[in-house]
């Protein structure tokens, strides 16, 4: 049994050691490490889907040398204060395949909690649409400058000496807790004041993210077509096979392989109403997580129902324009 492990370990190590060079050339690790920013990639085809690769720009902002982090997950920079739904946001992009940004609070080395801008995308095989890699760059979020502290002008009060001890004795008679209405209203819970607050990204940050990604794309394109396999940062669909939106392989469950080219009627079931079936030609599926408590980039779920419904009526109308869609026989 130990032999047996020792013997799979030794496989993905030599898996994460050959899965640039054996793709890209013996030369694309010299190329990225030639590459200004922090970022890494990952492999998905690997078990544990590992970092195959760690820019020198990741040990500068992180603390990680980059032996201590090829091989291992990416989840190796959250801790405790990572939020949960930005973790669920980066799962669900990995699992749709596609681009994905978030500002994300993530942990260097030593502990210390960051902001970093996470710009994840895709590495396609540019002949097969398969993803050979995973591309995450991080660009940090600085905090943000301290407000401005404006000095109020305190008014002049000008007292009569003869009258100062009977205007205070009167006040403290008629209202006695006055001379501490100033203690009374003095936030003293300061236990709100030390909490992370999330950041947000600036037009810059989002910039410099994608410049990143482009640079490093365009590297492992170069290097790919020594070795004959080209890639690209998006899947290029077959010819005469309409593209299927991301957003319907989650909310349906299936991937695109699993759905083109198939007939609708694999999704009806025992509880489908056959006389419903019978009234349309075409029928769209607009599936909704009544459960759900976020919104739905910022829109209500009853908006982006509609906006799904009207995207693919548009796409009907226009392969029927072209002729590639036949009407059911009756």
């Amino acid at each position: 049994m130990e032999e047996e492990t020792a013997a799979s370990d030794e496989e993905s190590r030599r898996r994460v050691a050959s899965s640039l060079t054996s793709r890209y050339s013996d030369w694309v690790v010299e190329s990225l490490d030639e590459l200004q920013g922090s970022f890494l990639l990952t492999d998905p085809s690997i078990p544990g889907h590992p970092i195959v690769y760690a820019s020198r720009g990741l040990a500068a902002l992180t603390g990680y040398p980059p032996a201590e982090v090829l091989g291992r997950n990416a989840r190796l920079f959250q801790g405790a204060g990572t939020d949960r739904a930005a973790v669920a946001g980066v799962r669900d992009a990995v699992r749709c395949q596609r681009p994905h940004q978030t500002p994300i609070l993530n942990y260097r080395r030593d502990g210390a909690a960051h902001w970093v801008l996470l710009h994840l995308a895709p590495v396609f095989h540019a002949a097969d649409g398969a993803v050979l890699h995973f591309l995450a760059v991080q660009v940090p979020i600085p905090p943000p400058p301290p407000p401005a502290r404006c000095r109020v002008a305190r008014p002049t009060v000008v007292v009569f000496a003869p009258c100062r001890e009977e205007a205070r004795v009167e006040e403290e008679l008629s209202c006695p807790c006055a001379s501490h209405a100033g203690e009374v209203f003095v936030d003293v819970d300061k236990r709100g004041l030390d909490a992370e607050e999330p950041r947000v990204a600036s037009e810059h940050e989002k910039e410099k993210a994608l410049s990143t990604a482009n640079s490093i794309f365009s590297a492992l394109n170069r290097y790919s077509k020594l070795t004959g396999l080209v890639v690209c940062g998006k899947r290029c669909d077959s010819v005469g096979i309409p593209a299927l939106s991301s957003s319907l392989n989650l909310s349906l469950g299936y991937s695109r392989e699993e759905i083109l080219g198939c007939n609708c009627k694999f999704l009806n079931g025992p509880g489908t109403s056959a006389e419903v079936l019978e009234e349309v030609a075409f029928h769209v599926w607009v599936h909704l997580d009544e459960g759900a408590k976020h919104d739905f980039n910022g829109l209500t779920p009853e908006v982006w129902q509609l906006g799904a419904v009207g995207a693919v009526r548009v796409a009907v109308r226009s392969l029927s324009a072209s002729g590639s869609l036949l009407r059911p026989s009756q």
